[in-house]
């Protein structure tokens, strides 16, 4: 009896310790929450950040494309320095959940200190005073108007616009117009997503036999992507024609 004991409390122990080694890595970064460490996609938890085609309103009340100048800034902070990563499951588009460092700094609390993503309230309350944090002091995303990334995908004339108390009284038809949706966020984001295409989101590549037809709107079933491993990340597969 005491060796069927020892051997149940060496077994729980065993259990216990066993853990998934980080991974360590220099990414390619996909968006401002989205990278790719060689084939596994890893999505940070925790924060959503401004989607690549997502035009956001400045500080001087121009059009802004922050989704692009948040990958940008992730870049130029991160140096091609090695990542550390903390796997902690797998989201509905099959990218793994993880933590990342950089030098021993948490990645997703810079980008949300520096207004460059938004805590992802729904799921983890970790980053909300970096949030705030953020907000008083009117960095990136909160020094003008724009809509919180989880909305922007599912936008509406019903979506509320976030940012600084300045926010022009146009920014919210501003936002949700579709007139600058038909032209890429920039010239090197030319791949077209189509979100409701029987069900699947499928992209078109430039010369395509169906690019030309899909007309773009900006709204939650049209979107623009930088690269194809940014369409792969998102869940959409590459159209056959």
């Amino acid at each position: 009896m005491k060796h069927a004991a020892f051997a149940i409390v060496c077994c729980l122990v065993s259990v216990h310790t066993v853990r998934a080694e980080p991974l360590r890595t220099v990414p390619e970064i996909v968006d401002a929450d989205t990278i790719y460490a060689g084939s596994t996609k890893i999505r940070l938890s925790g924060i959503d950040a401004p989607e690549t085609d997502q035009v956001c309103i400045d500080a001087s009340g121009k059009d802004w494309n922050c989704g692009i100048e948040a990958r940008e800034k992730l870049e130029a902070f991160a140096q091609n320095r090695p990542w550390v990563c903390e796997l902690t499951g797998t989201d509905v588009y099959q990218r793994r959940l993880g933590s990342c460092t950089v030098a021993g700094e948490d990645i997703a609390r810079w980008l949300v200190r520096n207004g460059l993503a938004l805590a992802f309230r729904r799921y983890s309350d970790a980053y909300v005073a970096d949030e705030d944090f953020a907000r008083e002091q009117k960095r990136g995303l909160w020094s003008g108007a724009f809509i919180a990334p989880w909305e922007w995908r599912h936008r509406s004339s019903a979506t509320v616009v976030l940012g600084a108390l300045a926010v022009p009284v146009t920014a919210q038809s501003r936002l949700l117009s579709s007139a600058a949706a038909a032209r890429p966020p920039a010239p090197s984001c030319a791949i077209k997503g189509n979100l409701k295409s029987a069900g699947q989101c499928i992209y078109h590549m430039p010369g395509g036999r169906f690019y030309d037809r899909l007309d773009m709107q900006r709204n939650a079933s049209r979107r623009w992507f930088c690269s194809e491993a940014e369409a792969i990340a998102a869940g959409c597969r590459k159209s056959k024609l």
